[in-house]
């Protein structure tokens, strides 16, 4: 391991030239097209059809996917930046991203047949959003005490129940619905299918009214005999758990992309404003006071920053990375509230304006410590994996 983890560490900021010229691309699309909608897509709590088509013309919402599907080839860690990128502008924008690839993506990739691969790659490649549904009303951090059934129905499976808190729920035409077929298995009954937002009995219900996020749409899935063919079972039946548990691992690293993003689009806001400010003759950013507060947030992105970039290229290397994952989720979301509020604070009555962008991107760094893995999921992972 030590001998991996030196090789890994030098690389962790140092980009090759493909990445930087992918993260600069998205960091231009993000500044040019989605920054002015962006107040207007919270306010009005709806993703502008225009910026999911771009992204798929971008080729952001396929980074993984090999080029013989029509994705764009590349590894575990693009994705990362990509969701960084776009996150720095509009995280509501960022999670779409990091749904379509850290979660849905990523669960086709590791564990479909072929025939799901040839059927389901290519549209989430071109067109079609990908959803993750595996949260209900009684299973949040206890994922997997679910309700949602699935019974055997000659040659196909019939789905019945309910699904809360699925983000992309509006816009996905794909969706990864958890169910089990076996209640007395416990989490051995857990098997994943692969629902289309067209077949019969499947509803998409009410979005929820965010506090955060709120061009994210995070909606209840209801589910009323769907009828879904055997072939659409992704992995095998009775292993649901394990294509969950290590999608999470992954997504986990997500969300800690986000986070960073976030964080760092707050304090490039903050950084312009106080050079620009003026209180007793002079720009607030000369106070000494101010200073440290910026080198105090610049330091914790940056070790968040080295954290989620070093559990993606474990990743990526075929090294453990679960602790890793764990830390950078925790690490990088209680972050981004800290710096999301010194930036309030450094704003004043401005930054408790909407007319700022600061307000929003403290309402959107709430969700990062909840979704995906609490913090103290997190922190249970990291001890139980520290005193094994």
């Amino acid at each position: 391991m030590s001998t991996v983890l030196t090789d890994i560490h030098p690389a962790l900021t140092t980009l090759s030239e493909q990445e930087r010229m992918f993260q600069e691309a998205v960091r231009d699309f993000a500044t040019s097209e989605i920054a002015p909608k962006s107040t207007a897509m919270d306010a009005s709590q709806q993703m502008d059809r225009s910026v999911v088509e771009q992204l798929f013309e971008l080729g952001v919402m396929a980074v993984e996917i090999p080029e013989s599907y029509g994705g764009t080839g590349a590894d575990f860690f693009t994705s990362v930046l990509v969701v960084e990128e776009l996150s720095r502008v509009d995280p509501a924008v960022g999670v779409l991203v990091d749904v379509q690839n850290t979660l849905v993506i990523n669960a086709i990739l590791r564990w479909a047949n072929e025939d799901l691969k040839a059927r389901y790659l290519s549209r989430l490649a071109s067109d079609t959003v990908g959803a993750y549904a595996l949260s209900e009303s009684g299973s949040g951090s206890d994922a997997f005490a679910l309700a949602c059934r699935a019974t055997q129905d000659g040659d196909d499976w019939l789905l019945n129940g309910q699904k809360l808190w699925i983000t992309n729920g509006n816009e996905a035409g794909i969706f990864i619905v958890f169910a089990t077929v076996d209640p007395a298995a416990g989490y051995k009954g857990i098997t994943a299918f692969i629902v289309e937002r067209d077949f019969e009995g499947f509803t998409v219900g009410k979005k929820e009214d965010k506090l955060g996020i709120r061009a994210s749409s995070t909606c209840e899935l209801i589910l009323e005999n769907v009828r879904v063919p055997a072939d659409n079972v992704l992995g095998e039946v009775g292993k649901g758990y394990k294509v969950a548990i290590e999608t999470l691992n992954e997504g986990r690293i997500g969300i800690g992309a986000q986070m960073i993003g976030l964080a760092q689009g707050a304090l490039d806001h903050t950084v312009a404003y106080v050079q620009e400010r003026e209180q007793f003759g002079r720009a607030i950013g000369s106070f000494q006071g101010v200073q440290f507060q910026i080198a105090e947030m610049a330091t914790e992105i940056e070790a968040a920053r080295l954290l989620v970039y070093n559990a993606a290229r474990l990743k990526d290397a075929g090294e453990p990375f679960l602790t890793q994952a764990a830390m950078a989720k925790l690490f990088s979301s209680e972050t981004a509230q800290r710096v999301a509020s010194r930036c309030i604070d450094l704003f004043g009555g401005n930054g408790f304006t909407r007319e700022f962008p600061v307000e929003k991107l403290y309402r959107d760094a709430k969700i990062g410590t909840i979704y995906e893995g609490t913090s103290n999921m997190q922190k249970q992972t990291i001890a139980k994996m520290v005193m094994k």
